[in-house]
């Protein structure tokens, strides 16, 4: 049982909603969102879709370059 399940809450400054997702507190600072983890950054699911909007450009690209390296 990890922490979402128990209940932790949103990361994100201001935010007191339920976590629904956890990510490395580094890719969410460098997405924009202000939060105050340390590690692992635990975000609602409206923080949520506003992260993957942001950093879908560099996930395509990764992704791209991952592909054609097999």
């Amino acid at each position: 049982m990890g922490r979402i399940d128990k209940g932790v809450k949103c990361s994100v400054i201001s935010c007191d909603k339920d976590a629904i997702r956890s990510i490395a507190a580094g890719k969410v600072t460098a997405a924009g969102l202000k939060t105050d983890a340390k590690r692992r950054a635990y975000l609602c699911k409206e923080h949520y879709k506003e992260f993957k909007k942001v950093t879908k450009k560099d996930r395509t690209l990764e992704k791209w370059r991952y592909k054609s390296t097999i």
